[in-house]
């Protein structure tokens, strides 16, 4: 069965908190974006943490049968960015994701963030 962009960032972000990522946010992007319905974002505090997170999504994701259309980042481990079409999930050193600031570059976009052991629905 395939997950919807909702479904699909809904479990990154869950597996992005199990990973002790921080500041973990999903923008909805429908209507606003051409490229993709969500964007999940979240930042680690070193480049081994950033791999760690992008590592499990991808592994919890194909666990699911859902494989990243593309990859990019990894090796540098800075921002890394796994693309799975409908949902597009950025994992940041917390300077590149100050740096490149897309909570305000989409800062229309309607947003919501997820706590530790996050439950939240789809507003």
């Amino acid at each position: 069965m395939q997950k919807t962009g909702w479904e699909i960032a809904k479990q990154a972000a869950n597996v992005a908190n199990d990973k002790k990522a921080e500041d973990i946010l999903v923008l909805n992007m429908e209507g606003i974006s051409p490229v993709t319905d969500y964007f999940v974002i979240a930042s680690a505090g070193n480049g081994i943490l950033v791999k760690a997170i992008a590592d499990n999504i991808e592994e919890q994701l194909a666990e699911a049968g859902v494989l990243p259309l593309h990859k990019e980042g990894y090796v540098e481990g800075r921002w890394v960015l796994l693309d799975y079409g409908d949902c597009v999930v950025h994992i940041f050193l917390d300077e590149e994701r100050n740096f490149y600031n897309l909570e305000q570059l989409w800062a229309d976009a309607p947003s919501e963030t997820f706590m530790e052991n996050a439950k939240n629905e789809r507003k």
